[in-house]
């Protein structure tokens, strides 16, 4: 599944989808048994049968709802006739939700039907089930213990000082190199077979033939990729420049276009090019305020199809 891919970011979206895959399954089990309820009453039912009489305040702190939630749910109870609202004995400012004979006696039939859904989520989720019963339980514990907003605005304050860096190859980083220049071919291009090789073997097709690979890490997550091709005689392409776009504005494009530039300095260069696209236009903003020269016609015998850009590096 798509939002399974987005693990953490869509955990709202995934707990969401599973709430409304269970009620559903329930509310279809209570219709087919012929009981009286539907499955998004069952907790304030249930607590008002084994507490008693109480305040909507109460019960949405005990169930984990908003006051909203349940006050609009015991409208729909008093409705049904399974709750009706009174004056509190202790105090007759406020009202309180009292169950019902009606809804006593419907509780009171389910059991058999409670237990074939116990049992029917244990033959169907086995042991996964119990584990999700158990993580359920502590992710209510740590979220109670630090409320989820602070940890997040925490981290972002820790990420907002953090700046990206850049290093050379590493072979922990190979799938990265491979995801980030795939991620941008395939939405503005396709994958060339020149591509292909390139990303399948980094080491052998750059590293060892005298070029190498740059990653731009932020806060330890690999953002963003080049390489410096050797061609031979003091020749090297930049190449495979990829940013992953959901980090923009960090500068990682530069510095790693700056990282590719001093590496080929430092081997002596002689002659540095690249090959783009005209689409490509704020990449190529970039480089030529790093120093590259557009140039005339594209590169003879150039390397790939989607080439409509030849420039080359007259930097000081």
């Amino acid at each position: 599944m798509y939002l399974s891919s987005l693990r953490e970011l869509a955990l709202g979206s995934r707990l969401k989808a599973l709430s409304d895959h269970f009620y559903q399954v329930v509310d279809d089990v209570y219709r087919t048994c012929g009981a009286g309820i539907e499955s998004r009453w069952f907790p304030v039912l249930r607590f008002l049968r084994d507490v008693g009489p109480t305040t909507v305040t109460d019960v949405a702190l005990a169930i984990g709802q908003t006051h909203s939630a349940v006050s609009q749910l015991a409208d729909r109870l008093v409705e049904a006739g399974m709750v009706i609202r009174q004056r509190d004995p202790q105090d007759g400012r406020r009202s309180v939700l009292v169950l019902t004979e009606a809804g006593d006696r419907a509780l009171g039939a389910l059991g058999p039907v409670w237990l074939a859904i116990r049992r029917g989520i244990a033959d169907s989720l086995g042991p996964r089930g119990a584990a999700l019963l158990e993580a359920i339980d502590g992710c209510e514990e740590g979220l109670a213990e630090r409320p989820l907003v602070d940890a997040i605005l925490g981290q972002h304050a820790m990420l907002a000082a953090t700046e990206v860096t850049v290093v050379p190859f590493d072979a922990a980083h190979r799938d990265h190199f491979r995801r980030l220049n795939q991620q941008w071919l395939e939405r503005y291009f396709r994958v060339e077979d020149v591509d292909r090789a390139v990303l399948a073997d980094p080491e052998g097709l750059i590293v060892a033939t005298g070029g190498m690979v740059f990653f731009a890490l932020y806060a330890g997550e690999v953002i963003g990729t080049c390489a410096l091709l050797h061609e031979g005689d003091g020749v090297y392409e930049l190449t495979k420049m990829g940013v992953d776009e959901n980090y923009r504005g960090l500068g990682a494009g530069r510095k790693l276009l700056d990282a590719a530039i001093a590496q080929y300095r430092r081997l002596g260069g002689t002659r540095l090019f690249l090959e783009s696209n005209s689409r490509l236009g704020r990449a190529l903003g970039m480089y030529e305020r790093a120093g590259f020269v557009m140039q005339p016609a594209t590169r003879p015998g150039s390397h790939y199809e989607r080439a409509d850009v030849y420039m080359v590096f007259e930097g000081a």
